[in-house]
C-alpha cells in the first residue's frame, strides 16, 4: 500500500480522531466518518460511511464495541472496494473477532491497540496484529505509523490479549485507589504521595494520569474512560467464564455512582466507591459499640433516626439522643471478648440496606439498617434489631 491510497477511518471518537490525525500527519490520504457528527476537523469527513469507504484501500475501524463494528461493516459491505482491507483496532469479544476474521478472510486484520490517546498521537501504540503474511505486508506501513506491531496467531488471541491487558489496567487503578485512600487517611500530602508512588510499580500510571489524580483543573478530556474499561472487563469475564471481583466492581457504573462512565479512568482512583462510602457509617456504628463513645453514633446516624426492637418483652423506639444516653463513654468491661461484623450491604440508588451481627458475651444481636445518601455522604436513617440470648 502506498501513500496515494486512501485510508477510511470509521469512528472519530477519542482514539479514532487521534489515529486519523496521526496518519494524516504522516502524509497518508485520510477520510473519516463519525456517527455522532462531532469531529476535531483534523481530517476531511465524509457525509456517510459508504462515501468514506468507496475509494479506500484500507478501512480502519475505531469503534466502541463488537456490535458497532458489525453494524457498520454490514452497512458498508456493498461499498467496499474489491481489494480493500479492513483493519479493526477496537476491543471486542474474542468470538466476535474470530467471526469477523472468518467472514472477511484475508481481507481482515484484527489489530486491537494498547495505549490511549497520547500514544496514538505520538505513534507509540502497541498493536496486537492477526493477519496472513501477505495482508500484513500491505498494511505494515500504515500500522508502523501508529506504533509497534506485535503479531499474534489469530484474531481471537489478539482480542483476548487486549482484554487481559485492560484487566491488568483495572487492577492497577484499584491498587492506586487504595494507596491514595490510605494516604488520605494518614493525612499525607497528595503531591508528596504521588511523588513516591511514581517511583514504584504504579509509576507509569501515576505519571500519565497525574493531572487527574492531583485534581488539576487543566486535566483535560478523558484519554480512556471508565465506561470503556467496564465494557472490556465484562467482555473478558463472559469470554473466560471466570468472574471478576474487585476490578469489575471498581469500574462498573452502577457500583460507583460518583464516577461518570465517560470520566477518565484516573477519576475512579480518586472518587470514593459507593460500597466503601456506605460502609463508613456502619464502621462508625461499630466503633461506637467498641469504645462506648456516643459521638460515633452521632456521626453514623441521621439526627432523626430511631433505633427500634424488642427489649425486655416490649417494643422500644429510641430517638437518637435516648439511644446515645445508653452508652457510658468507655468500652464494656468484656470488650476484648466481643466481636462485630458487617454481613450484607445492598445499594439501591440513593438508599441502602445493611445487616450487622454483634456478638456481645452471651447475647447476639442482628441489626438491620436503612441508610440514605445525603449531601455529606451516607447516614443511617433507621435501625431495627433482634436480640438472641
Amino acid at each position: 500500500m502506498t501513500s496515494s491510497h486512501t485510508i477510511a477511518v470509521l469512528g472519530l471518537g477519542r482514539m479514532g480522531d487521534a489515529i486519523a490525525t496521526r496518519l494524516a500527519a504522516e502524509d497518508w490520504d485520510v477520510v473519516g466518518w463519525t456517527r455522532s457528527g462531532r469531529t476535531s476537523g483534523a481530517v476531511p469527513v465524509a457525509a456517510d460511511p459508504h462515501e468514506a469507504v468507496a475509494k479506500a484501500g484500507l478501512v480502519l475501524l475505531a469503534l466502541f464495541d463488537g456490535p458497532a463494528c458489525r453494524r457498520v461493516l454490514d452497512d458498508v459491505r456493498g461499498s467496499l472496494r474489491a481489494d480493500a482491507i479492513v483493519v479493526n483496532t477496537g476491543a471486542v469479544a474474542p468470538a466476535e473477532a474470530a467471526e469477523l476474521a472468518r467472514e472477511f478472510g484475508e481481507a481482515y486484520v484484527h489489530a486491537p491497540v494498547l495505549g490511549s490517546v497520547p500514544a496514538a498521537s505520538a505513534g507509540a501504540l502497541q498493536i496486537l496484529t492477526a493477519a496472513c503474511q501477505d495482508t500484513l505486508d500491505r498494511v505494515q506501513p500504515v500500522l508502523a505509523a501508529l506504533g509497534t506491531v506485535r503479531r499474534v496467531d489469530d484474531a481471537s488471541t489478539a482480542a483476548s490479549l487486549k482484554l487481559v491487558a485492560n484487566c491488568g489496567l483495572a487492577g492497577a487503578v484499584l491498587a492506586l485507589r487504595d494507596s491514595l485512600r490510605q494516604s488520605d487517611a494518614l493525612g499525607l500530602s497528595r503531591a508528596q504521595t504521588l511523588d513516591i508512588l511514581e517511583l514504584g510499580q504504579l509509576g507509569g500510571l501515576v505519571a500519565r494520569k497525574r493531572p487527574f489524580l492531583a485534581g488539576e483543573p487543566s486535566a483535560g478530556a478523558a484519554e480512556f474512560t471508565v465506561g470503556a474499561l467496564a465494557k472490556d472487563l465484562a467482555l473478558l469475564a463472559a469470554a473466560s467464564n471466570t468472574p471478576l471481583h474487585g476490578a469489575a466492581g471498581l469500574v462498573h457504573a452502577d457500583a460507583n455512582a460518583d464516577v461518570d462512565p465517560e470520566s477518565d479512568i484516573a477519576v475512579a482512583a480518586t472518587a470514593p466507591a459507593v460500597q466503601d462510602a456506605v460502609l463508613e457509617p456502619l464502621h462508625a456504628y461499630i466503633r461506637g459499640h467498641a469504645t462506648g463513645d456516643p459521638a460515633h453514633f452521632r456521626r453514623a446516624f441521621l439526627p432523626t433516626a430511631h433505633i427500634e426492637g424488642i427489649r425486655d418483652g416490649a417494643f422500644v423506639s429510641w430517638p437518637l439522643d435516648e439511644y446515645c444516653a445508653l452508652f457510658p463513654g468507655r468500652p464494656a468491661p468484656d470488650e476484648a471478648t466481643r466481636s462485630r461484623r458487617v454481613d450484607t450491604v445492598d445499594v439501591h440508588g440513593t438508599v441502602a440496606t445493611a445487616t450487622v451481627t454483634l456478638a456481645h458475651g452471651t447475647d447476639a444481636f442482628t441489626d438491620i439498617f436503612l441508610l440514605a445518601r445525603v449531601d455529606d455522604g451516607w447516614r443511617i436513617a433507621n435501625k431495627v434489631y433482634h436480640r438472641r440470648s
